[in-house]
């Protein structure tokens, strides 16, 4: 197994993970870590044959992001995920929830995510 990871940048997202998609790669998920009051970390995980590809990038709160649910349908689901708990938007999100993922029908405020350090209030 190798392990590699790669620097990136939001401008190069999309073109960067259609190359893995043409070179057969499987879109495996995406992590989102709080570096400090300012920036979080999101590191792109793919696979194939056993061998993991990770491309890392830092982007600052509240910034808007690429979606790459477009190429790799089922990233909408930790897309959506990441915009509940750490607040970072994804634009052309295949299926956007809008930051209700973890709502239910009769709440106003995301209570109880597991990972969430914040209470986020819909208006």
């Amino acid at each position: 197994m190798i392990l590699d990871t790669l620097h990136l940048t939001k401008e190069t997202l999309r073109e960067e993970v259609e190359k893995m998609k043409s070179k057969g790669y499987r879109f495996v998920t995406i992590t989102c870590l709080e570096i400090d009051e300012d920036f979080v970390e999101l590191l792109y995980h793919f696979d194939k044959d056993l061998e993991l590809i990770h491309y890392r990038m830092q982007v600052a709160k509240g910034t808007t992001m690429p979606s790459v649910s477009t190429i790799f349908f089922a990233a909408f689901l930790v897309e959506n995920e990441i915009y509940d708990q750490f607040g970072i938007k994804f634009d052309d999100l295949v299926l956007d929830f809008g930051g209700t993922l973890y709502l239910d029908e009769d709440e106003e405020e995301v209570t109880s995510t597991p990972f969430c350090r914040y209470s986020v209030k819909r208006k």
